[in-house]
């Protein structure tokens, strides 16, 4: 678990440049206003997007992450559609998370209905934080075993057809989150995102009871030590 009297460490991962900035950037944004280090990961560089270079794609995200506060690192996993689910790249996964050693992981949803490497990244996320944690994996013995404390899933463009299991009060972070993700200016030509993920969450806030809020998906349940910690509801009708 992570300690809570230190900010928690976050390694947010995507499979194209722009995916975390639209799926999750604001939880990202809230947790480094309260002291945390943040690395977004990107396994492509959007190669087979219809508008915009790799090198374009690359700066806007360089940009983006100038904005949110995070280092951006990029990583070759084939290229954008090319991206496999593989035991090879689930080990390359483990070994990044060993080198950065996050509290909490956010990876892009696992639901086949979206962009196939969203979701073949999310599941190499998944085995790659089991494994991670594995001490006698020879592939990953030159680094020590590291166990995360948290994976939570993000939604890239659209919301999977169940209720979330956590909802972020991301109000405060709504204009600078803008901001970060206006900086992929090629990525508008193809169609409205921005506007988009603008509008899912003011709608998920209003349901929440806040203006603006960003969903979350569990891959293991919550461990509480009594309810009464949960001091906040969404349930507003």
């Amino acid at each position: 678990r992570c300690d809570p009297r230190m900010p928690p460490k976050l390694l947010a991962i995507g499979a194209h440049p722009d995916d975390v900035e639209f799926g999750c950037a604001a939880i990202l944004i809230n947790e480094i206003r309260r002291g945390s280090r943040a690395k977004i990961w990107v396994l492509s560089k959007g190669e087979a997007g219809s508008n915009g270079t790799p090198e374009i794609r690359e700066a806007e995200s360089r940009r983006a992450g100038d904005l949110i506060g995070a280092e951006v690192e990029f990583a070759d996993f084939g290229g954008d559609c090319h991206i496999e689910y593989t035991p090879a790249n689930t080990i390359r996964v483990a070994r990044e998370i060993r080198a950065w050693r996050p509290d909490i992981i956010l990876a892009p949803h696992t639901s086949e209905e979206q962009h196939p490497d969203h979701a073949r990244v999310g599941k190499l996320v998944r085995d790659a934080a089991r494994l991670a944690r594995y001490g006698g994996l020879e592939e990953l013995k030159p680094q020590p075993p590291h166990a995360i404390a948290n994976l939570y899933y993000y939604s890239v463009t659209r919301e999977f057809g169940r209720r979330p299991d956590l909802i972020v009060d991301i109000s405060s972070a709504r204009e600078l989150w803008e901001k970060a993700m206006r900086c992929h200016q090629s990525q508008a030509k193809s169609k409205q995102y921005v506007e988009m993920r603008l509008a899912a969450t003011r709608s998920l806030g209003h349901q929440a009871g806040v203006e603006y809020a960003m969903s979350l998906y569990l891959n293991d349940p919550v461990l509480l030590e009594n309810i009464s910690s949960l001091t906040l509801s969404s349930r507003h009708f």
